[in-house]
């Protein structure tokens, strides 16, 4: 993570568009839906949804949201993190890690201190400080998928407006 830079997109909007190509490729969802929520997070109006990269010599290595629901039947458990994603070439670098504590922070900054999370990769969330809530009906899945929760200084024994050990050494701004 030495080189890399956590960017929020609201305070750096000329990253939009490639941003919202990038998580498109990642995604499979259409590029007009990414634009269309950045719009959102870079009016600036209300906190969710949120839209955060990871940038390596220019380059878009990692990302991940803050939206309200992501398609599941409990709108009540929300904002949702989404769409987390790093590069393989620039996997097990503990980015991932360093985005969600980054993230986790950033939005307490902005009064949200409980965050949730739709997903089936447990072990390494769980190892992130993420705490298993319940299961959760995805929208249009036949299958109940897990619903994860982080609140506000859980799991690393900082609170979440300090950078943890791992963030220090790997130079998280």
């Amino acid at each position: 993570m030495k080189d890399c830079e956590i960017l929020k997109l609201r305070d750096h909007p000329r990253w939009k568009e490639e941003a919202s190509a990038w998580f498109a490729s990642k995604w499979g969802i259409p590029r007009e839906e990414y634009l269309s929520s950045m719009d959102t997070c870079l009016a600036g109006q209300v906190p969710v949804p949120q839209w955060y990269i990871v940038v390596d010599a220019g380059d878009i290595i990692a990302g991940l949201g803050v939206i309200e629901n992501d398609f599941h039947n409990r709108k009540d458990l929300a904002p949702n993190v989404c769409a987390v994603y790093v590069e393989e070439a620039y996997r097990r670098r503990g980015i991932a890690k360093a985005m969600l504590d980054f993230v986790c922070r950033d939005l307490r900054d902005m009064g949200i201190a409980t965050l949730y999370l739709l997903t089936d990769h447990t072990s390494f969330y769980e190892h992130c400080g993420w705490k298993f809530l319940c299961m959760v009906q995805g929208d249009g899945e036949e299958e109940m998928s897990r619903m994860y929760v982080k609140e506000s200084g859980a799991g690393d024994g900082t609170s979440l407006n300090e950078k943890t050990p791992e963030e220090k050494k790997n130079g998280v701004k």
